[in-house]
């Protein structure tokens, strides 16, 4: 198929640089919202074309699928993510489907590190008495953090990020501990100086810091439950970079609240941006909306990958990037 022939549409608007390249290539339906779309408009734009780009904000469900119209050949997600599509589903019907990884390691790694150091050094608690105008000088006992120097990280989901989260946390002088469904390699783990444990309970009991890097699927959802919140120490921290299910959000919020737990930095949540208000309101807790991935540098390069994708694709060959059943 010749690519100017063929038709994409896209549910969000991408960046610049992106959508210009997707104009000079292909027949593209651009999408002018930073917002997504709602299913009557996704199941409306869909009819009509070859290509579908959503994003983690597109719920490309089963039933979504069965009535996207007989055009549908593609789903090039525009993210790294695709547990918000019917993977299995959109195979049985003859739809590819493909998403952008292995861009956005070191910039989620970059985030989960200053995480790491922001709940134990009090720096929300620091910049909000600056801009309320609260503080009065230096002071021997004000705002004491904990050092960072020496402790121990458990990294849950050693792939790409978590090995450089290790990285970073090793240069910290942080010993590195990590629980991964399969064990790395005796060179990986040597260059990190990591500790390997076959059972995450046993890890969670001994580190002070805990980095979530694991996919969500059935077997993560709420793998961190009230019962494994409670084997870590008081003195711990959880840091999520992942996806917000991994985490059972009522049981932790509770567990902070009574001082169970040192604190948490999330950059995601359980139900999307429906975030537990309790959770805003404590002081021992470092929120962000879903940017650890959030550089101009890889919004691009994600692009690029869901380019190549597609002509890849509409060139008759299998794509670099394709998922397979799931």
């Amino acid at each position: 198929m010749n690519n100017k022939q063929i038709k994409v549409a896209v549910t969000r608007q991408l960046p610049e640089p992106v959508e210009t390249r997707m104009k000079e290539l292909f027949d593209v339906n651009l999408s002018n919202s930073p917002h997504p779309l709602i299913r009557e408009q996704l199941l409306e734009i869909v009819q009509d074309c070859d290509v579908l780009v959503p994003t983690i904000g597109d719920k490309i469900d089963g039933s979504f699928i069965k009535e996207s119209g007989k055009k549908l050949k593609l789903i090039a997600n525009y993210g790294v993510g695709f547990d918000h599509i019917d993977v299995l589903n959109a195979t049985k019907r003859g739809i590819t489907v493909t998403n952008t990884p292995n861009v956005l390691t070191e910039d989620t790694a970059d985030m989960a590190m200053a995480l790491i150091l922001s709940v134990p050094r009090r720096i929300k608690e620091g910049v909000k008495k600056l801009v309320d105008d609260e503080w009065d000088g230096w002071a021997p006992n004000a705002l004491l953090g904990h050092r960072i120097y020496g402790k121990r990280l458990g990294i849950l989901g050693m792939g790409r990020i978590g090995q450089a989260i290790a990285r970073r946390a090793k240069a910290f002088g942080i010993q590195i501990h990590y629980h991964n469904r399969n064990r790395l390699p005796s060179k990986v783990e040597e260059s990190l100086e990591s500790t390997y444990w076959e059972s995450l309970d046993q890890m969670l009991a001994r580190i002070d810091f805990l980095s979530i890097n694991a996919p969500h699927t059935p077997s993560t959802y709420h793998l961190m439950n009230a019962r494994r919140l409670k084997l870590m120490k008081k003195t711990a921290y959880i840091i999520n970079t992942a996806r917000g299910e991994i985490i059972d959000e009522n049981a932790l919020t509770r567990m902070l609240r009574s001082k169970e737990l040192a604190g948490a930095a999330l950059d995601v949540f359980e139900k999307g941006n429906d975030i537990n208000p309790r959770l805003k309101e404590l002081d021992n807790v470092f929120l962000l909306p879903h940017m650890s991935s959030a550089t101009i540098e890889g919004r691009i390069e994600m692009g690029e990958k869901v380019i190549i994708n597609i002509k890849t694709f509409s060139d008759g060959h299998t794509p670099p990037d394709i998922i397979l059943n799931s």
